[in-house]
């Protein structure tokens, strides 16, 4: 079984870091906001026994290079055309992908754009139909207030408390070394300047809904019953809306991954191996 190594691999002009663990047919799983590569660490354990697992970390995030906005206009569309030029980097052929959060809204969009590379979908809490804003989000979209909080004055304990209220369900135990690392991988100028950007780019969803009647590849929806940042209703209503899809829901919040990752890895795995879901 082969062991996890990191590369770096150009794409569109932007480095990125790339993890690679585990052999067989090849997953490529795309991380949500705020995090990086590392969420995907304990669904990869599990998964690496069966397949190879390519997790990089998005343009601006984790140990990818951060180029500011101006060189590299943060959004969807652009990650999705990063990403599927990765293939190329990485010698990928029509593989499956997961992705969550913002990686499930680049996920989503790559398999309605480019329907040659993807193989299987599976989407785990993205980044689609958009939930009423709360409190939080429309601080971060004030144009002056907005950057000065988000780049100057959160700090690691406001992010502690910031990903566990929202992120988490009630009660999760997530271990404080992860959120450390997610927050010291975000507490740079450039990382901060590149995570605003992708929040303002993605406030508006539409873009992102009208790519879902062009999905053809077989899907698995994945959602958090309790998700307080896209509530499970809107999985409910993204799987409806994409012929065939399966539906899955687990006893978690947001950041399924993050909370139980054999669960996870489990619906998964059943899924990859060409199992047939269960249609709603």
């Amino acid at each position: 079984m082969a062991e996890r190594v990191h590369r770096d691999v150009t794409a569109s002009g932007v480095r990125l870091r790339v993890a690679e663990e585990g052999e067989g047919p090849p997953i490529l799983m795309l991380h949500g906001l705020l995090v990086d590569h590392t969420t995907w660490d304990g669904v990869a354990s599990v998964l690496r026994n069966d397949f190879k697992v390519v997790a990089p970390d998005l343009p601006g995030f984790g140990e990818s290079e951060k180029p500011p906005p101006q060189r590299f206009p943060y959004g969807v569309d652009t990650f999705v055309e990063a990403v599927a030029d990765l293939y190329a980097g990485l010698d990928l052929g029509r593989v499956a992908v997961v992705g969550h959060g913002l990686g499930g809204a680049v996920a989503l969009t790559l398999a309605a754009r480019h329907p040659e590379l993807v193989d299987r979908l599976a989407l785990v809490d993205i980044l689609c139909h958009q939930p009423s804003r709360d409190l939080r989000r429309r601080a971060v979209l004030l144009p002056l207030l907005g950057g000065l909080f988000f780049k100057q004055l959160l700090d690691r304990r406001m992010f502690h408390s910031f990903f566990r209220d929202a992120m988490l369900s009630s009660g999760a135990r997530t271990p404080s070394s992860r959120l450390d690392h997610y927050y010291d991988m975000l507490n740079t100028p450039a990382a901060r300047g590149s995570a605003l950007a992708t929040i303002r780019a993605t406030g508006d969803t539409r873009p992102v809904v009208a790519q879902v009647a062009r999905i053809q590849s077989e899907t698995l929806v994945v959602w958090g019953r309790a998700d307080r940042v896209y509530p499970a209703g809107l999985g409910h209503r993204l799987a409806r809306e994409i012929h065939g899809a399966g539906f899955e829901l687990l006893d978690a919040g947001h950041c399924p991954q993050e909370e139980c990752p054999d669960r996870l890895a489990s619906v998964l795995g059943r899924f990859l191996r060409a199992e047939r879901p269960s249609l709603l």
